[in-house]
């Protein structure tokens, strides 16, 4: 496939999941009253326009009308790009079908999760008060930590070694000259975060750290060690709180109704894993609709 055609083939799948979305890949009737532009014998309809706008977030009132209008432009350029790719017919080709019809499984499997999902209770003024006062981490004694972050690769015997070396270390300076010296390879980074930036796992261990303690945590590749540079309590009370605690809990709701509900259609349905994908069946079978929030890691310990 020449590059000219596998952009061809990028273009008309951008442009028809949004259609797709719309009004369904392929059918070219618009059921609008309202025109925002007419391209050759095609018409662009306002509600295109406004259901695009609405999929953007952040815009002010006082702004709606310059981002209509770059929208408008930009569906232009797809409505062009549209009908050009249908001069040469490569809304048959098998790639490109197989696109708009992975982009359709896609918008329609979506649409029933978020059903499912917006049947979660909203969180009430009890619970809101009440996973604010057990989580005082996060809150009442939140603090912004400046952290030293080391990714450190080496082998699984080189471990409870490295744990051991890192509590004669004084600082994150001191530690990255000892890997040098060893010739272990590494990356490091330094951010600051607030508690709520960390690990959710993560945020009550911080919590009980000094400033210049480190924390370490072995992963696939290595370990992970943070250095505490400094920190400094900045607390927030309920109040200014609240609104993101009541978004927290209720998209947690969510994942748990969508993970129940997926749980129970693969219960009620036969599903056989033919092939090569017999022999994953067992893990695949615990697959749930939504990632779980945060990493797994192994075992982490302040080391010093």
């Amino acid at each position: 496939m020449s590059p000219s055609f596998s952009r061809f083939i990028a273009i008309v799948t951008t442009v028809c999941a949004i259609v797709t979305a719309i009004s369904g890949c392929g059918d070219r009737a618009k059921s609008a009253t309202q025109v925002a532009a007419k391209v050759n014998r095609e018409e662009i309809s306002i509600h295109q326009v406004n259901f695009l706008l609405s999929r953007q977030q952040g815009i002010k009132s006082e702004n709606f009308s310059t981002a209509s209008s770059q929208i408008l432009e930009r569906l232009i350029d797809q409505e062009l790009a549209l009908q050009k790719a249908q001069e040469f017919k490569l809304d048959r080709d098998p790639a490109v079908v197989q696109a708009i019809e992975a982009a359709r499984r896609d918008i329609i499997s979506r649409a029933y999760i978020d059903r499912i999902g917006d049947t979660a209770s909203r969180p009430t003024p009890e619970e809101v008060r009440k996973y604010f006062e057990e989580r005082p981490a996060l809150f009442s004694n939140r603090r912004v930590y400046q952290l030293h972050e080391f990714l450190v690769e080496t082998n699984a015997e080189q471990i409870e070694p490295l744990r051991a070396q890192i509590k004669h270390i004084k600082s994150a300076g001191e530690f990255a000259q000892f890997l040098r010296s060893q010739q272990i390879g590494f990356t490091s980074n330094q951010s600051v975060r607030p508690a709520e930036q960390l690990p959710l796992a993560a945020v009550d261990v911080f919590a009980q750290m000094k400033d210049g303690q480190a924390i370490f945590a072995p992963t696939a590749k290595g370990a992970e060690v943070t250095f505490v540079i400094t920190s400094q309590t900045v607390p927030v009370d309920e109040v200014t709180s609240r609104p993101a605690i009541q978004r927290f809990l209720w998209n947690e709701r969510r994942r748990q109704m969508v993970e129940k509900d997926m749980k129970a259609l693969r219960d009620a349905s036969k599903i056989e894993y033919v092939g090569s994908f017999a022999a994953s069946a067992p893990s695949a079978a615990m697959a749930v609709a939504l990632p779980a929030t945060g990493a797994s890691r192994t075992r982490a310990d302040v080391v010093k």
